[in-house]
């Protein structure tokens, strides 16, 4: 089984040395030991510890503090802090860095692993998060609809690339704003829509919808908002509408025939659904859509000229 390995950072020699020995009776590598801040980061950079157990207060330029708060900033390496006795201000700038932990000391090997254990698998678990929460963002960052989140006090705390372009601001100005200085809605003329007024650019159509965000006790502690532009969409819908407006204004103005027409054999008149006799022309103008040009056809075209007297074309 690999041992955890640990870097001791302890001006003490005395203290170094039993630290060591108690290390190595619960199994850890102890990879370094130094008394030097400066010399504490060169050695967590080439080995990579697991662990840094580091005494608050060095006879060095670099003191603990400043020496863990690289590691852990630039490393991202846990550090337990080592302490006899410190005055406030060091306490404090301890506690800024975000140690894995404290021993005070004198303490024993029961208390040292515990303070190990607990650090390494506070380290593990926010590692955990850390990767979740990578992978949240680069998923929200990559999805079509826009992706507002904020804290409990309604202040935007993320904000997608689709976020960035719908409400013409960047994340990095709008990060710490309140949500209604960042999205700015009204309500659309017709429709369930919204109409987003944003920051340099037209008001467009969009759809959203919210949703609490929760913390493991049920609590509220923020709210995520998901929007979209739907001006495609009101588009083609207004399109759709406007067809099928026409569609019917055609239909009402349509007018057909159908069925048996009742026709005098002699004059060739029509009789109408009310009995009245009509022209086929004007019968037809009534119940269709036909319009008429008038000609005369051959035949009627020779028996008139034979009714006038007039000799037939083509004759001699």
């Amino acid at each position: 089984m690999n041992r955890n390995s640990v870097l001791v950072v302890e001006d003490e020699a005395i203290v170094a040395t039993d630290l060591a020995n108690k290390l190595d009776h619960l199994s850890y590598e102890v990879i370094g030991a130094t008394a030097r801040g400066e010399e504490a980061v060169s050695i967590a950079r080439r080995q990579r510890p697991d662990i840094v157990l580091m005494d608050i207060r060095l006879q060095d330029q670099m003191d603990g503090t400043q020496a863990a708060g690289i590691i852990l900033r630039e490393l991202d390496i846990p550090v337990v802090y080592l302490t006899a006795y410190a005055d406030e201000s060091t306490l404090q700038r301890a506690r800024d860095t975000g140690p894995f932990g404290y021993l005070v000391k004198p303490f024993d090997t029961r208390e040292l692993r515990t303070a190990i254990e607990i650090g390494l698998e506070r380290h593990a678990i926010e590692a955990r998060v850390k990767r979740a929460e990578r992978l949240l963002a680069a998923t929200l960052r990559s999805i079509s609809d826009a992706v507002i989140a904020t804290d409990a006090e309604g202040r935007v705390t993320f904000m997608n690339p689709v976020a960035e372009q719908l409400t013409g601001r960047l994340e990095s100005d709008s990060v710490g704003r309140d949500l209604g200085g960042v999205y700015v809605t009204r309500a659309a003329n017709i429709g369930p829509e919204r109409v987003l007024i944003a920051h340099g650019r037209a008001p467009c159509p969009v759809e959203d919808s919210r949703a609490p965000i929760r913390d493991e006790q049920g609590q509220v502690v923020g709210e995520i908002l998901v929007f979209r532009d739907v001006t495609e969409r009101t588009r083609q819908q207004a399109e759709r509408e406007r067809l099928i407006t026409q569609l019917q204004e055609a239909l009402a103005n349509v007018k057909a025939l159908s069925g048996l027409l009742p026709i005098c054999s002699w004059c060739k008149k029509i009789r109408d659904d009310r009995g009245y006799w009509e022209q086929v022309e004007t019968y037809v103008k009534k119940h269709s859509q036909a319009e008429f040009t008038h000609g005369i056809c051959p035949d009627c075209l020779a028996k008139q000229n034979a009714a006038l007297g007039f000799a037939p074309m083509g004759s001699a």
